[in-house]
């Protein structure tokens, strides 16, 4: 009778423990690049460790599909959803939907354009400051002159529009520093190969050119195999600056590729889970944005980055 007790208490305790956890819906953008199946990678992990059940949903970076994919979580009765939105517009009736559900949602990695009620904190890095960091990096590497071209991201998106605006923030101090070509490279390596063929094509070889500036390392990655087959010499003739902090653009800055990255840290699970946890469980108190910080990182630090990060 004893031992029998003890096994229904134990058989309690695991079902009370199994219905206790919370079910969490994540929308991510996709899988465009590195850094962003490395970010799914962790907050699956991170979810895993935590006895989270997280229902996982890849965009392929389609905004309807996203759409879908949050109701079908408003659906289910998930006891939170997590989003790290295509574009930053069109989400309004989304959330008011949610909300309707009082289902708390948080905004993960990039940002949206809708009412801050409408969603409990965005966990994410300055997409602004990113840009204006680069751009600091170049006005010290060029002396404040340089004719730069330009890779963006997605349009629409967070980090495009972030990124850009920081950037052209801080050159406009200087004169002679100013953007001759600009295209969207849509994150992806192949689009940034592409873009900067036509770019090398339409400037006569980048003559007079003094920098690529790239919203991510993967499409700088793409853009340097351009300059490469060209004949050029990427991180040489040619500054370039970019943005993630992927293992390739380490890689690219130990070949003497490439010339600086500004890291945006790909493991923010810690971070995101930390909130939407937190505010399951009562706390009230966080900030609209929670702010994951950013460093830049150049060759003399590639390899120590590289091995920390990636491993050896």
């Amino acid at each position: 009778m004893f031992r029998f007790a003890w096994w229904l208490i134990a058989a309690l305790l695991t079902f009370a423990t199994a219905a206790s956890a919370e079910t969490i819906g994540f929308s991510q953008v996709g899988a465009e690049n590195e850094w962003r199946t490395a970010f799914s990678a962790d907050m699956k992990a991170e979810a895993k460790a935590r006895g989270i059940n997280l229902l996982f949903d890849d965009a392929q970076g389609s905004l309807d599909r996203q759409f879908a994919a949050v109701g079908r979580f408003i659906a289910e009765h998930v006891d939170a959803i997590i989003i790290a939105p295509v574009v930053v517009t069109g989400w309004t009736p989304v959330l008011k939907e949610a909300q309707a559900a009082h289902i708390p949602v948080f905004i993960a990695d990039r940002s949206v354009d809708a009412d801050p009620s409408l969603f409990v904190a965005r966990i994410g890095n300055d997409t602004n400051l990113e840009g204006r960091l680069a751009a600091a990096w170049l006005a010290q590497a060029s002396r404040g002159r340089c004719a730069i071209v330009e890779l963006r991201g997605t349009p629409g998106s967070a980090p495009a529009i972030g990124r850009r605006t920081g950037f052209a923030a801080v050159i406009a101090q200087f004169p002679a520093m100013r953007i001759i070509r600009s295209e969207s490279g849509n994150f992806t390596e192949e689009s940034g190969q592409r873009v900067m063929t036509d770019f090398i094509v339409s400037t006569d070889r980048l003559k007079g050119v003094c920098a690529v500036w790239s919203h991510n390392d993967t499409m700088l990655i793409g853009a340097i195999k351009a300059m490469k087959a060209a004949g050029l010499r990427p991180g040489k003739d040619i500054l370039t600056i970019s943005v993630d902090g992927v293992p390739d653009i380490y890689r690219a800055m130990l070949a003497g590729d490439a010339n600086a990255s500004v890291e945006v840290k790909s493991d923010i699970g810690k971070y995101t889970f930390d909130v939407v946890q937190g505010y399951l469980h009562g706390r009230r108190d966080y900030p609209k944005w929670v702010v994951i910080p950013t460093d830049l990182h150049t060759p003399q630090d590639a390899a120590q980055m590289l091995e920390r990060r990636y491993g050896p």
